[in-house]
C-alpha cells in the first residue's frame, strides 16, 4: 500500500479535516451534502482547481492524473485523499499527538504569513478554521484559536483552554514554530 512522503504528511496534517471529510463522503454518498459548505468556502477562497479535483474524486475518479497541474499544497491534499481511500490508516488524524509535529510547522507558517498581511494565507486559514470548528474535540478548539493567533495571541493557557493533552502539545508546538518564524 502506498505511503505518503513526509512533506506531504505535513501538508495533509494541516488539511486533515477536509481530507477526512472527502474520504468519508466517498465511502458514504449520503454525507456529501455536509461537505458542500466547506467546498464552497474553499472555492470562494481561490482553491478552484482543488475543489474541481475533489468533486471528481467524489464522483468516482481515482486516477493519479488528478495530480497533474496542481501546486504542491493542492497536490498533497489530493494525494492524501487518494491514498486515504486505498488505506484508511494513512489518513491524517487531526488530534493525534504523534502527528502534531507535522501540523505545527505548516500551520505556523500560514499564521505567520496571515499576520504579515498575506491574503491567500488568511483565506486558507479562514476556510480551515471553518472546517475545524465543524469537527469535535481539540480540532474544534484549534479552529477557534486561529483568528486570535493571527491577531497576535501567544499565551498557551489562553489558547489551549479546554483542550486535552494532545491539543495542548499541538498548540505548544505551534507557538514554538511561530516564535522561530517571528524571530
Amino acid at each position: 500500500m502506498a505511503k505518503l512522503p513526509e512533506k506531504t504528511k505535513q501538508i495533509a496534517q494541516v488539511h486533515a479535516p477536509l481530507i477526512n471529510s472527502v474520504v468519508m463522503a466517498c465511502h458514504n454518498k449520503s454525507i456529501t451534502p455536509q461537505l458542500e459548505p466547506a467546498l464552497q468556502a474553499a472555492n470562494q477562497n481561490g482553491w478552484i482547481e482543488l475543489v474541481k479535483r475533489i468533486r471528481r474524486i467524489i464522483a468516482g475518479s481515482r486516477n493519479s492524473k488528478l495530480l497533474i497541474g496542481l501546486d504542491e499544497e493542492d497536490a498533497a491534499i489530493i494525494l492524501a485523499i487518494l491514498v486515504g481511500l486505498q488505506d484508511a490508516t494513512q489518513l491524517p488524524k487531526p488530534a493525534d499527538n504523534k502527528d502534531s509535529k507535522f501540523a505545527a510547522p505548516g500551520l505556523a507558517k500560514m499564521i505567520d504569513a496571515a499576520t504579515k498581511g498575506d491574503v491567500n494565507a488568511l483565506s486558507a486559514l479562514s476556510s480551515m478554521a471553518e472546517q475545524m470548528v465543524a469537527t469535535e474535540g481539540d480540532m474544534r478548539y484549534l479552529g477557534a484559536i486561529i483568528h486570535p493567533m493571527i491577531k497576535g495571541e501567544r499565551d498557551l493557557k489562553v489558547l489551549s483552554k479546554n483542550m486535552a493533552e494532545e491539543g495542548v502539545k499541538l498548540v505548544e508546538g505551534l507557538l514554538k514554530e511561530l516564535e522561530t518564524l517571528e524571530a
